[in-house]
């Protein structure tokens, strides 16, 4: 089998179902994004040292749920599933919401707003999660034409707080101080 197909070289694609749209189309935006951040969890996976199993099992699981929400996004409402397939689910957010539960208290006291940074995996998560927020805007901007599975929007919120506090508690494991923000002139 060939990587490359050549269906895509007149600027459209499929969606699951067989129909095809253009490569501009608000959900292709969407799941594209959402590739974008499975990218960059996978880059801080790279960057993770092996010490931290429980981050490495969380971020495994995290890629492969993205697989499914993107599968979900390329799938139009009313369209039927395969049997290896199924749409994001609130189970789903609140598996989030007890991982989210359970870093929080390693995490430091949350004090204002910091520098994306520190040790280069959790730079990576941060990174992610910067993707996450515009995948989620790109989403909302979808909702505005089309019907999309809500839990989708619920999961991406809950994502961007997990890997925010993901990267929170790798920073503090490894010895890395946060840097707050400072306002201009408060120096």
């Amino acid at each position: 089998m060939k990587i490359y197909t050549k269906t895509g070289d007149k600027g459209e694609t499929g969606l699951y179902g067989a129909e095809r749209v253009g490569k501009e189309h608000p959900r292709v935006e969407a799941y594209g994004t959402v590739d974008e951040a499975n990218s960059a969890i996978g880059l801080a996976r790279a960057l993770l040292p092996a010490a931290h199993k429980d981050i490495h099992a969380d971020l495994e699981y995290l890629q492969n749920a993205l697989f499914d929400l993107g599968a979900d996004l390329a799938t139009r409402m009313g369209i039927p599933y395969e049997r290896n397939l199924s749409r994001i689910e609130e189970a789903d957010v609140e598996r989030l919401e007890a991982l989210i539960d359970r870093y929080q208290e390693e995490a430091p006291q949350f004090r204002g707003f910091i520098h994306p940074g520190g040790h280069p995996a959790a730079a990576a998560l941060h990174l992610a999660r910067a993707i996450v927020r515009r995948a989620e805007r790109r989403v909302v901007g979808l909702m505005r034409h089309e019907a999309v599975n809500p839990e989708v929007l619920r999961y991406l919120n809950r994502l961007s707080d997990l890997l925010f506090t993901l990267a929170r508690v790798l920073n503090q494991r490894e010895g890395f101080a946060e840097e707050g923000w400072l306002v201009k002139g408060r120096r």
